[in-house]
């Protein structure tokens, strides 16, 4: 899917890590919420209050989730999940365009 329709998206930006991450957040007709966003290459820690699914859009990372002990390499058109109250390790190696769905 190229586009999110019926879609309200909050103007102000989320600006983490100086700028590494920015992203918008998007709230769907039936109130779900998701963010859409863009990692520059960078190595970060994520702490995530809600599962996560994480669809990779265009870019390349390697990504460490909860309980492995190696990264695993993620391209666009790829996903990876992230369960609630955890944490992931992600190194950006281009920019990574990415839409991120709540659960």
């Amino acid at each position: 899917m190229d586009a999110l329709e019926q879609v309200a998206v909050l103007k102000k930006a989320n600006v983490y890590f100086d700028g590494k991450c920015i992203s918008h957040t998007v709230r769907l007709a039936d109130g779900s919420r998701k963010s859409v966003g863009v990692i520059l290459p960078s190595t970060l820690r994520f702490i995530t209050g809600a599962p996560e699914v994480m669809e990779l859009v265009e870019g390349r990372c390697r990504v460490t989730l909860p309980g492995e002990s190696a990264p695993r390499e993620y391209r666009g058109g790829e996903s990876f999940s992230v369960p609630g109250d955890s944490a992931f390790d992600i190194e950006t190696l281009e920019p990574l365009h990415y839409v991120c769905h709540f659960g």
